[in-house]
């Protein structure tokens, strides 16, 4: 079962019923599969529904999130999936492709040219036309090609004119005298119908069309017919295709509920290829929040060649400060690339507000169920305990709160273990419990609700004791983990069971907290060890007191980084003799460990 579906699950509620692009990502964030959509919401769930073949189920396995890109027609996603597979080369579409590239349809540079359909794009000598979402796309494309203009069609120059000649598909240089002249002609005729320059070619159909229907030549008639509807479906207008191949970004933002959502397409030779997106709080002037937006990325990526932005922004001083072409577009599909710039900064704002709110929505009902399982007033304020030591050595504990389900960073606490000796968790916890309890009430600070620590009926005990002596009003249990490291079970401070639904929302959110304590405790823990060896080792070398000690922990932060270092890193911060036995001192050590 893949880890994270229940966030998925929260995600795919979001979907639009829109065509679209899908990225599928794993927990490292890393783009995996990319896919098309007629409808994105019934598309993205099925691959969360039923059962599928071995590669789809694989691919599954490892979804962690995904994200989408809202277009206007299903054809414009088929051109966009090609581009994105080709910027992120996700490796489940490499398998699901077995190895195969997009086709291409390939005009040669020979001396009587000739078309092909081709898996890649490296004969820099021919035009390239494509790369087309499937082999059909391209065929279709290549025949209607051949039909329309007389270019070579063998692959070696015969001796003798074949059917094509005869058909009006071939100049037959065979047999011919074909020049220069007339093969850069054909070029150009080629060149321009796939860049969408048709209407003479259309016209010219038409009018044989007319002719032919006059001369009650119907079946040539309809012949030309097709022709024309081919060309018309072929060299559709569509968004995420440029025919003047040019560098250009497309901003798109969306503001709402004071947060101001920034939408950043790139399109690279006239191809839509993937985008940035970014989420801030909105100021009380939202055109100082774009130029900010579009002047602080620029700083640290290059510049294309035209800059679409919204009608409505005022680009006098984005002029005066990136040196690139601006546009604000009012009509054609430079126009659509905005709006659909702005379209999908829309979704992105929309979707991230409404998964808050249905994350509060399901935490808070967690606690409160917590409160109802437990016969108490529900628990807004939570604080967990974890203790970590090695054999009693570098013993620390670490407490993390939640407030209404939700992490409350600021009041975290780390706690180092002062009167305990060796390996005790239970002393360690009244000693933690004791001074964070009796400071509270010495200060008059805010008691929790619930105190929650890492282990079992023990732990409960040693925490309970120190509670009902400081006559503190507030419930304490424990959660265990089994023998994989896993939450298993919420024990009351009586040492009762508690039963919970383990696909329950309650046992992911206690998860998570024990989850987040543990983390917690065990950084502090490194955090402290790391320190005391880099104090020890620095000890056994003359010359380094407490400036130089201090010194080195600033610049080399641990042990390992600084045994890192080279001879002139350490001769930067102290003097070159103290270097060369700190120098020693490390290496020896290193020996030693080996």
């Amino acid at each position: 079962m893949n880890p994270n579906i229940d966030y998925i699950k929260k995600k795919l509620a979001l979907l639009p019923l829109s065509p679209g692009c899908y990225l599928m990502k794993d927990k490292k964030g890393k783009v995996i599969y990319v896919g098309k959509a007629k409808k994105l919401k019934n598309r993205v769930s099925s691959y969360f529904t039923g059962v599928h073949n071995y590669k789809t189920t694989k691919l599954v396995e490892h979804i962690h999130d995904f994200d989408y890109i809202v277009t206007e027609s299903e054809k414009e996603a088929l051109l966009l999936e090609i581009n994105l597979i080709k910027d992120y080369a996700p490796e489940y579409n490499i398998m699901f492709m077995d190895n195969t590239y997009y086709p291409y349809i390939k005009l040669t540079n020979e001396k009587h040219p000739r078309l092909m359909i081709v898996r890649n794009a490296k004969d820099k000598k021919a035009k390239h036309f494509g790369p087309y979402p499937d082999a059909t796309a391209a065929r279709n494309t290549y025949k209607l090609l051949q039909r329309l203009y007389p270019l070579r069609k063998c692959k070696h120059i015969p001796s003798e004119p074949c059917l094509y000649y005869s058909l009006g598909q071939c100049l037959a240089p065979c047999i011919n005298e074909v020049t220069d002249e007339m093969n850069d002609a054909l070029r150009k005729e080629v060149i321009d119908f796939m860049q969408g320059h048709v209407e003479d070619k259309i016209n010219e159909l038409t009018e044989k069309m007319t002719v032919a229907s006059e001369a009650l030549k119907f079946e040539q008639a309809l012949e030309y017919r097709n022709l024309i509807e081919s060309i018309k479906y072929v060299l559709s207008s569509q968004n995420v295709m440029m025919n003047d191949h040019k560098d250009r970004d497309i901003l798109g933002y969306y503001v709402n509920k004071g947060y101001l959502s920034v939408n950043l397409f790139f399109m690279r030779e006239g191809k839509l290829l993937s985008r940035e997106f970014d989420l801030v709080p909105a100021s009380e002037d939202i055109q100082e929040d774009l130029i900010r937006f579009l002047v602080t990325y620029y700083q640290s990526n290059n510049l294309p060649k035209e800059l679409l932005l919204p009608s409505e922004m005022d680009i006098s001083l984005v002029q005066d400060i990136l040196e690139c072409k601006i546009l604000q577009p009012q009509r054609g599909n430079k126009k659509k690339l905005v709006e659909m710039a702005n379209k999908n900064a829309k979704e992105t704002l929309d979707k991230k507000f409404i998964l808050k709110e249905r994350n509060e929505e399901k935490t808070i009902r967690a606690v409160e169920e917590l409160g109802r399982l437990l016969n108490i007033n529900t628990p807004h304020m939570i604080e967990l305990y974890d203790n970590s030591n090695i054999q009693g050595a570098y013993a620390v504990a670490g407490m993390v709160v939640f407030r209404d389900g939700l992490p409350s960073k600021k009041d975290y606490r780390k706690f180092k273990i002062k009167t305990v000796e060796g390996a005790d968790d239970y002393k360690s916890m009244k000693e933690v419990i004791y001074r964070r309890y009796y400071r509270n009430l010495m200060e008059g600070k805010e008691m929790a609700d619930m105190i929650i620590v890492d282990g079992g009926i023990g732990q409960i005990h040693a925490a309970k004791e120190v509670i009902d002596a400081l006559h503190v009003p507030v419930t304490i249990c424990g959660l265990q983990k089994d023998d994989k490291h896993s939450t298993a079970m919420l024990i009351d401070e009586n040492g009762t069971r508690v039963p919970i639904d383990r696909k329950s929302q309650l046992f992911f959110l206690l998860t998570r907290m024990q989850d987040e304590v543990h983390r917690y405790a065990i950084t502090f823990h490194r955090q402290v060890r790391s320190k005391s060896l880099f104090t020890s080792i620095l000890d056994q070398v003359e010359g380094i007191g407490e400036v130089r000690r201090k010194k080195l922990l600033n610049r080399f932060k641990s042990v390992k980084k600084m045994r890192e270092a080279t001879l002139a890193q350490l001769e930067e911060v102290v003097p070159t003799q103290v270097a060369k036995s700190l120098y020693d001192v490390l290496h020896q050590e290193e020996d030693i460990e080996k």
